[in-house]
Formats: structure tokens, sequence, C-alpha cells
């Protein structure tokens, strides 16, 4: 059977659709005979994906940015749930990313080239990819493949849905970022953290918590240069700054990563984190953001699953 590609033709602005002809018989020269299915709307990439696992195709590529990855991710899963066993021999996961992101591909080492892309999914080579499982945020149960942050992400995210997109894209979001940062509160967090059978309890005081699986979020940030997605292991990471200026500048040096060396940033792991607030005030604006998605807000329980699908890259 044919692989089946989950495009989203919104991806990169809009450019994903418009050259979606050319990039069809490029992927096809690579790889043969695809099938195509576009997304229309948030959350048809799961429906989709779960639908192409059930119809038996081998290999299900992602073709746009984080939140595509994310709902193919949260479809082939959704199938397993319903007929366990069916990925068994079949229905991997691939990327071709799309997105202006591209976080994801950071994580896995891929140069943003439609060409590596297609040598990593025509190689054959198998990785094991771990997700993160949670629930609350207004989600019964669901996954992530990057990164799950609370606080100023969340806030972001909720801006950049309700910004004029007249100025473009880049525009919209640092202007929600602006907005986000005067409007952002303190989180006093309790994060029960459980890590090879012992839990801590850890008390932290920042504008951001990040559970990563993997690297890079939020355009290009360094959040968690140790993750790996295949060690079955959440990283933690909270900004310990807790004043908006600290903050503001320590966020900084996230994008190389050398905020992991300041003395207050709060690095944990664990298999299982189980994440609140103490401060009722900053509920409203301790937001989650879920693979660049906007998700709801605290509280919440989150385990890693370990080789949760086979990635082909």
């Amino acid at each position: 059977m044919k692989p089946l590609l989950v495009v989203n033709p919104n991806a990169g602005g809009g450019a994903t659709g418009r050259g979606f002809n050319a990039m069809k018989a490029t992927i096809e020269r690579a790889l043969g005979p695809v099938e195509v299915a576009m997304t229309s709307h948030s959350g048809h990439g799961i429906d989709l994906a779960r639908e192409g696992a059930r119809a038996g195709h081998p290999l299900v590529i992602a073709v746009g940015g984080d939140g595509t990855f994310h709902e193919v991710a949260n479809g082939l899963m959704q199938a397993r749930q319903a007929t366990p066993g069916i990925l068994d021999h079949g229905a991997q996961i691939g990327l071709i990313a799309q997105g202006t992101g591209g976080d994801f591909r950071k994580a896995l080492g891929l140069e943003h080239r439609l060409d590596k892309y297609l040598d990593a999914l025509k190689s054959g080579r198998e990785r094991a990819l771990d997700l993160g499982r949670f629930s609350g945020g207004g989600k019964e149960l669901h996954y992530f493949a990057n990164i799950l942050s609370a606080g100023m992400g969340g806030l972001v995210d909720r801006y950049v849905a309700r910004a004029s997109r007249m100025l473009g894209g880049t525009a919209a979001y640092f202007g929600a970022s602006a907005r986000a940062l005067l409007n952002a509160r303190l989180g006093h967090l309790t994060c029960a953290v459980t890590y090879q059978g012992k839990t801590d309890v850890h008390r932290i005081r920042s504008f951001m918590v990040a559970i990563c699986n993997g690297s890079h979020f939020g355009s290009g940030m360094h959040v968690a240069p140790m993750a790996n997605i295949g060690d079955g292991i959440l990283e933690v990471i909270a900004l310990g700054s807790t004043s908006k200026l600290g903050f503001a500048m320590t966020s900084r040096s996230i994008y190389a990563g050398a905020h992991i060396d300041r003395a207050d940033t709060v690095h944990l792991r664990g298999e299982k984190i189980v994440l609140d607030l103490t401060n009722d005030d900053a509920r409203d604006a301790y937001l989650l953001d879920v693979d660049g998605e906007a998700m709801g807000s605290l509280p919440l329980t989150i385990e890693v699953v370990p080789s949760a699908l086979t990635l082909r890259a």
C-alpha cells in the first residue's frame, strides 16, 4: 500500500498548499506513488492519520509544521488504542517539515531541505520515538511529540490566534509576545517528579515551565539541549527569573541553550510529572502550549510513553 501524506496546505503561511503539486512530483520520484490527504481544519490531521493507519498505510508522513506532526502522532496513537497491535507491522510516522518554526526537525537533526527529508524517508532507517501523554488542560488523554510548556508560551499562542495577520506572521508573533509579557503572571508551581521509582515534590516560581521530549520550541529556542526523543525520559526546564524584566533578559539566552548554565534555572527529569499552580490569581494567564498549539491550562499529569511510535528518519 502507498505511503500516506497528511498535508496541511496552510503551513508556511500557505506556501505548502501553493507549491504542493511540484513538491508531490519530487516526493514521488524519491518514494514512488503516494496517497494524499489534505487537512481542512484544526484537528483534521488526527482523523486522517487514524484512518490511514486503519486502512493499512505502511507510512504516514506529516507534511506541514510541528502542529501537523503533533496531529499525525495523535491519530496513530488513537488507532493503536482502538485496535491494539495495528502499528506493529506498519503505519510508521515520517516528517516533511514545512512550517515556519521547524522545531521538531531540529530535535531529529534534519536539515531543512526537501531532499534531506526524502533521503531520511527512503533510507529505511527506523528510530524509536517517545511521546509525552497527558491528561488535564481540557483533554482526557492527549500526546505530544516535542514540548509541552505552561505559562508564557500558551499566553503567546492565545494572542497570536487573535492577532491580525495583515502585517504578517512574524509581526503577529512579536506583538503577541510583547502583550504576553505585559500580562504574564508569575506561577507558584508544585511539580511532583517521579524518576526511577522515586517521587520528589518541588516548588518552583517561574513565568514558564517546559516539559521536554524534544530540544527546541518557540521557533528556535534551545530549551532542553540534553533532551533525547528516545531515552524514555522527559526533561523539566523552568527559568528562575521572578521579574518580568529578568525573564525577558534570561529568555534571550534560550536560543543558544546558555540558560542551562544559570544557577537559577531549574532542571529536573523523570518519567512522570504532576504539575499545578498554588496561586489561583495566575491560573487564567498560565496557559498551555503543546507542540506549538494552545491547549488549556493546569493542572496536568504527564507521563512518558517510551518507544510509542516508530519514526522513519
